[in-house]
């Protein structure tokens, strides 16, 4: 059984900043991507910023002030999210893309609760 463990979230003034972090557990063959979403209630979950072995995404609306990292010795991913707008609360959650037992698998964790707010 693959966990996700997200950490990080908050309360945070416009402006500040937060770090997310999400480790993956259990029996993976292959991490294909890693990521991070977002929902606000009422509206569709919309995408962040992901990672791969070898390549960056992000929506344009986090590009230049969030940043995803991964340390693959730890199955982990984080986000660095500065420069925080109120219009950046949401809950966040990972997203794991991955080989096991030879099929591809999506994994998604609990979420974690960002506001920003003066």
């Amino acid at each position: 059984q693959v966990q996700l463990v997200e950490s990080g979230g908050g309360l945070v003034q416009p402006g500040g900043s937060l770090r997310l972090s999400c480790a993956a557990s259990g029996t993976i063959s292959v991490i294909y991507a890693m990521g991070w979403y977002r929902q606000v209630p009422g509206t569709q979950r919309e995408l962040v910023a992901t990672i791969t072995t070898s390549t960056t995404n992000y929506a344009d609306s986090v590009k230049g002030r969030f940043t995803i990292s991964r340390d693959n010795a730890k199955n982990t991913v984080y986000l660095q999210m500065n420069s925080l707008k109120p219009e950046d609360t949401a809950v966040y959650y990972c997203n794991l893309q991955y080989l096991r037992d030879y099929n591809e698998h999506i994994k998604w964790g609990r979420g974690t609760q960002v506001i920003v707010s003066s």
